[in-house]
């Protein structure tokens, strides 16, 4: 039960701190506050309501695991009382005298064993292996679910940066434009659009930064900052590379520590050991003894001398209908083992689905992976097709609408190999979470 404690420690140790004025955040600067992705992780299991509460149950089980012997601990009891005796009619009839009183003692103990006990233990230590599993679960869950927003937002940070260089690159073009519509280089047409693309791309811009921070705003709310946090700047990049998974060696590896997979393994477990309990408690003997011990003067009226006496007793009981046939205790053993067969199918299904889960997850990367190159011969084709355009433009071989396509291109070339990378690494997220590892460090 070492393990419990440590468990123990840890939960009161979060709590602790969480209670405190302690963050996990860089101190504030200047220039705002500064969030790493695991910063963000952290602030999140401490802030989380549900993980609370799912570690105050943890706590729970992890005491019951550790009292074990009280499944075997006798039954003690003591009582002590007092008593009057007197004639009602008879005699002088009801009198209060001192000497009618009376008092009585009694302690007693008693221990009841079957053979289903070392059962029961184990289906406790397995109920807290359950929940420790439930915990962690949940507080992998939620590490997921902020390294997913905290990577969206890195990328719209990244498209915003996108759209203003598409802003620097089309005012730069209105201010060569203008110059070549005072020198009769260009009709009115065509300056007047250059200024329209200087808007539209400005439009972009801001549309881009308001929504940025509606999701900064969520984000802080999910971390359990103040969403009126000002300068909040994200540390991080989105860094992928090509690490052709091989499905059926994820599936090898890891499959049997995905947590579905492990709480279905514990529910056969636990049907198992209640079916075997139950057999046993129904059809194994079972012993009881009782020691008791009592006191007193006996009659109060009587006014006898202080005695006492002790008492032990002894019993088997052998069941016997659990032994018939069709009996409602042999229908009961029946019925357990039905759960059993279909908590196996179960488990069954549970494998397969996350089998497959694991390989469309490989295959899907794979095939984005090849996006990504695509996209990123794209981005340079777009490129140098924009410096060709630029330079022809300069020399009056096309017309702005021509630049303006091409510069538009060239964004959205960007704009593309952005996305496919984003895709690409919440792709990877989501299979770390398939297999309940960290492949990427791998």
């Amino acid at each position: 039960m070492k393990r419990i404690d440590t468990v123990r420690y840890i939960f009161l140790f979060l709590f602790s701190v969480a209670g405190g004025n302690g963050s996990v955040l860089h101190a504030q600067q200047p220039d705002g506050i500064r969030i790493t992705v695991e910063e963000a992780q952290e602030r999140a299991v401490r802030q989380s309501i549900n993980l609370h509460k799912s570690a105050l149950d943890l706590e729970t089980a992890a005491y019951s695991a550790n009292h074990l012997w009280s499944e075997f601990f006798p039954s003690l009891s003591a009582s002590a009382g007092v008593s009057y005796g007197s004639n009602l009619f008879s005699n002088d009839g009801f009198t209060f005298k001192e000497d009618n009183f009376g008092y009585s003692v009694s302690a007693g103990i008693s221990l009841s064993l079957n053979a289903g006990l070392p059962l029961s233990m184990r289906i406790i230590a397995l109920a807290y292996e359950s929940q420790l599993l439930t915990y962690e679960d949940a507080k992998r869950q939620i590490g997921i679910q902020v390294t997913k927003s905290f990577y969206n937002l890195l990328a719209e940070k990244q498209n915003i940066t996108l759209l203003e260089e598409n802003l620097d690159l089309a005012q730069k073009q209105r201010e060569k434009s203008r110059i070549a519509f005072r020198n009769g280089l260009i009709s009115e047409r065509s300056d007047m659009q250059t200024q329209l693309s200087v808007e539209t791309a400005r439009l972009n811009v801001n549309k881009a930064h308001t929504q940025y921070a509606s999701h900064v705003r969520d984000f802080l709310t999910l971390i359990g900052m103040d969403a009126a946090t000002d300068s909040v700047d994200l540390a991080g990049a989105i860094d992928i590379a090509d690490g052709s998974f091989d499905a059926d060696a994820l599936i090898r590896d890891f499959l049997s520590q995905r947590p579905d997979i492990v709480r279905q393994q514990q529910a056969i477990e636990r049907l198992e050991l209640t079916k075997q309990r139950s057999a046993l408690s129904s059809k194994a003997p079972s012993v009881s003894g009782s020691i008791r011990w009592s006191g007193g003067p006996g009659n109060a009226a009587s006014q006898a001398e202080f005695s006492d006496s002790v008492s032990g007793s002894l019993s088997v009981t052998i069941p016997i209908d659990p032994w018939i046939p069709g009996t409602k205790s042999d229908q009961a053993l029946r019925s357990a083992e039905t759960d059993i067969e279909k908590a196996r199918l179960d488990l069954l299904n549970a494998e397969n689905t996350a089998k497959n889960e694991i390989r469309n997850l490989c295959a899907s990367l794979r095939n984005l992976w090849g996006t990504i190159e695509i996209a990123r011969m794209q981005v340079d084709i777009a490129e140098r097709t924009y410096l060709l355009t630029e330079q022809a433009f300069q020399q009056g071989a096309v017309e702005v609408l021509t630049l303006e396509d091409s510069r538009n291109a060239l964004i959205a070339a960007r704009q593309q190999l952005l996305s496919a990378e984003l895709t690409y690494k919440l792709g990877i997220l989501d299979l770390e979470t398939a297999v309940n590892a960290d492949i990427e460090s791998m």
